[in-house]
């Protein structure tokens, strides 16, 4: 006997036109983002996060500022920029932030959303356009998102005695560099960055250059 508060979630007539084997081809497609490992390291651990961990990371982060900033941008679009950012490194892997190929990433990047979005099982039928905006707009939404993008692999770095800025030879120029935009964009949290840096610089943490 069904539930008197059971619901279908579907359209009878287009769900039978929908092989459920795509829909499932695709979530698992998307399942490889937690293959690409970063080169920030999780805090309390000796490991480093994945992809997927930090999209998750960032979509809440940014979510939490705008709202505690009380910020005027659209939260769905917001998150929505956040979930796929790094969608492209299936295919292209992740690049280290201070990395020469860094500037030629987003080339497989964006091959690698064009074929998920031809994927049949794929839902999202805006997924290239929302990957688009991340990459390359200066909507509200994608400014915040930049800004937050940068921050929490400098938070993982702060938290775990500046292990990954150890590990490559990072520069106190190369890290202030970084985040110079952040000056115009949040202040406050630029602010606070250059504390951390000159704090980071005084622990041996970044090379002083």
């Amino acid at each position: 006997m069904s539930s008197a508060n059971s619901m279908s979630f579907t359209n009878p007539t287009l769900a039978s036109n929908i092989d459920i084997d795509h829909v499932t081809h695709f979530l698992l497609e998307l399942d490889a983002l937690k293959r690409v490992n970063r080169r920030s390291y999780v805090t309390g651990t000796t490991r480093l996060e994945n992809s997927a961990e930090h999209s998750w990371h960032l979509a809440m982060a940014c979510w939490s500022i705008a709202e505690l900033f009380e910020l005027d941008v659209n939260h769905e679009k917001l998150l929505k920029l956040a979930l796929v950012h790094d969608l492209g490194e299936i295919d292209a892997g992740d690049t280290f932030l201070y990395a020469d190929t860094r500037r030629d990433a987003h080339v497989e990047e964006r091959a690698g959303i064009a074929r998920l979005q031809a994927e049949h099982g794929n839902g999202i039928k805006d997924l290239n356009e929302i990957w688009e905006e991340q990459e390359t707009g200066s909507s509200k939404e994608t400014q915040l998102l930049k800004v937050v993008d940068r921050l929490l692999p400098f938070l993982l770095n702060l938290n775990t005695n500046g292990k990954t800025w150890l590990e490559s030879s990072v520069t106190r120029s190369q890290v202030a560099g970084a985040h110079a935009f952040i000056k115009d964009s949040f202040p406050s949290i630029y602010e606070w960055q250059a504390r951390q840096i000159e704090f980071a610089t005084a622990q041996g943490w970044l090379i002083d250059g």
